[in-house]
């Protein structure tokens, strides 16, 4: 029998789809493209999440969000109504949502704000301290937040009536303004913004932990909508897990904090210093105590923690004409799951 004749262009081929063969099998699988999703926050001192954006890790652990900014937590309601906001960032503007039948899932704490706010004046008013409110003609408190919510303590505890008080429904990143047009002389501001209006000259007559609870009541809080986590479970671990990594940064190098704070809301570095010095160490809610029913952070107690503070946030915004009714406890206990922290620390675990 005669071999077939050597054919250059057949031994080319089979070698090329060879070759092709062993690269496939050499190149791991392609990793998925990162979930994208839309972010809604206000302008605030969340620095764990501004180090994770500075850090990269969302995309380190396939996560892609697009980041909405608001002046506070109110105006982004909408876009969580709509479901044009996936997940979310934000203060107190949680009840407010609750209040109008926006159903959320809180998966855990961003940040104390309340350790970093406080009553600012102008010296000219003469307060010394928050006893003497009913001296302030105009009082900066945006509806449904945790400025809100901090003066109608403010007012309890100085025997006000918060109804005699003439509030004025501006956020904190607008009294800088406010105060130089003679619009407000009084201010509950969160931080950055109550450090940066003292560097500017005015007078932080008290902080929030001398007339709230000594943990105060502004739980800042990530989560996201109901349906969307459930569309993703795999969304929520990753948040919490990418929480764990830009903690662990900042405990090695707390500048991380301070440098991301003045990059992203354009502050002094000495006003991002003073914030995190006090929103940080013993302010800051670790996962443990998160699940811990007798912690003042507590995702797991059903009457005290986050669900006390929810709830007392929502009677005094109900008795200021912020949201229709108070919350009930069911609305409260059923926004909050603690199992992404859970199964994170229990997945941490040697």
């Amino acid at each position: 029998m005669t071999a077939a004749p050597f054919s250059l262009r057949r031994w080319l081929t089979a070698g090329a789809a060879a070759a092709a063969l062993l690269v496939q099998a050499a190149t791991p699988a392609q990793a998925a493209e990162p979930l994208k999703f839309k972010w809604g926050a206000p302008s605030g001192d969340y620095y764990p999440l501004y180090v994770a954006l500075e850090l990269g890790l969302f995309k380190k652990h396939g996560l892609d969000p697009e980041f909405f900014w608001f002046p506070s937590g109110a105006p982004l309601l909408a876009g969580l109504k709509s479901g044009d906001i996936d997940v979310f960032t934000t203060g107190l503007a949680t009840v407010f949502a609750l209040g109008q039948k926006i159903p959320l899932t809180f998966i855990g704490w961003e940040i104390n704000d309340a350790a970093a706010a406080g009553l600012v004046v102008d010296p000219k008013t003469g307060i010394a301290d928050f006893r003497q409110i009913a001296k302030a003609k105009a009082i900066g408190a945006p509806s449904g937040t945790c400025a809100q919510v901090s003066l109608a303590l403010l007012a309890r505890k100085a025997g006000v009536p918060y109804s005699s008080l003439n509030v004025v429904n501006i956020p904190p990143p607008l009294y800088a303004n406010a105060f130089k047009g003679g619009s407000i002389d009084a201010g509950l501001a969160w931080a950055p913004y109550a450090q940066a209006l003292a560097e500017q000259g005015y007078k932080v007559a008290s902080w929030d932990t001398e007339y709230t609870a000594p943990t105060g009541v502004c739980p800042v809080l990530t989560g996201g909508r109901p349906a969307f986590l459930k569309e993703h479970p795999e969304v929520g671990a990753k948040l919490v897990a990418v929480r764990a990594e830009a903690l662990a940064a900042i405990a090695k190098n707390p500048q991380l904090a301070v440098d991301a704070l003045a990059k992203r809301l354009s502050i002094s570095p000495a006003v991002a210093r003073d914030v995190y010095n006090r929103t940080s160490g013993a302010q800051m809610p670790t996962f443990e105590q998160q699940l811990a029913e007798d912690s003042p952070y507590s995702l797991t107690s059903k009457k005290d923690g986050l669900a006390g503070k929810l709830y007392l946030a929502g009677t005094l915004l109900h008795e200021a004409g912020s949201i229709p009714a108070p919350l009930t406890w069911e609305q409260v206990q059923q926004s909050i799951d603690p199992s992404y922290i859970r199964a994170h620390l229990q997945q941490a675990k040697p």
